[in-house]
């Protein structure tokens, strides 16, 4: 009775060990499969069996990952200091490289991420930092991208989330926003006063070529001012008037 108890524990034993040999993996996971501490290959997903004692598994999610990167102290070119965090998405790709090339690849991509966001940002002056991030964030993500294709990592994005600027800082570029659009408006008021005084100009030239026209011109002025009955207004009359107005009456009176 002894030995069929003991056969029946190892029995037990037995078939624990070879259930505890099969291992399901879902559609985003692979596992990097080890004989003997040697790497042997990458399985999954679905059903697999593990030799006991002599294989061992290493679980890789293939999903991608949001890695936030604190905020960072950035110096700019321009010698401003500001705070900038973001944010970086990326995935594994090889997770034989993920898991055989470094060692906690997300703690790895996050520190990379964090000296990469200072080395990129410094060497842009302030302005560009606020107004051109796609253009940062590109580069940024460019780098990461080299730096851990070694890992079996792709990044595929990187966002600047928010740059924070001290309260000295935020009024200072309030006072240049202000003084750039002043420049502005005086520009602007200029080219006006430079096409207004173009148009006066060649309206006098067209006026001194016609004289009728000036005649015409003077004749207007006169009912414009004549249709304000609150006052007086003596207007001078130029003897250039009654000169064309002589022209006209010897052809009236020939033609009556």
């Amino acid at each position: 009775m002894v030995i069929g108890l003991g056969f029946g524990t190892i029995v037990v034993i037995v078939g624990l060990v070879i259930l505890a040999s099969f291992r399901v993996l879902r559609e985003y996971e692979r596992a990097v499969v080890f004989m003997l501490g040697r790497f042997w290959k990458v399985k999954g997903p679905g059903l697999m069996l593990l030799i006991p004692v002599v294989q061992q598994m290493v679980r890789v999610d293939l999903r991608t990952v949001v890695l936030d990167v604190p905020p960072q102290d950035v110096i700019t070119r321009d010698n401003v200091s500001v705070k900038v965090n973001a944010v970086v998405y990326f995935r594994v790709v090889d997770p034989a490289k993920s898991v055989i090339q470094v060692a906690r690849f997300l703690e790895a991509t996050s520190q990379l991420a964090q000296t990469t966001l200072r080395a990129i940002l410094g060497k842009h002056a302030l302005d560009e930092l606020l107004a051109e991030r796609e253009k940062l964030n590109l580069a940024i993500q460019q780098v990461l991208d080299t730096q851990t294709d070694a890992w079996g990592i792709k990044v595929s994005t990187v966002e600047i989330k928010q740059v924070d600027l001290n309260e000295s800082m935020v009024r200072a570029i309030a006072r240049q926003a202000e003084a750039e659009r002043e420049r502005r408006a005086k520009v602007i008021h200029a080219e006006g006063e430079l096409q207004a005084s173009r148009t006066l100009l060649e309206a006098a030239q067209m006026l001194a070529q016609q004289p009728q026209a000036m005649q015409l011109r003077y004749l207007q002025t006169l009912g414009n001012i004549a249709s304000d009955k609150s006052s007086t207004i003596v207007f001078p009359v130029p003897i250039e008037l009654f000169t064309a107005l002589g022209t006209l009456k010897p052809t009236e009176s020939k033609a009556t």
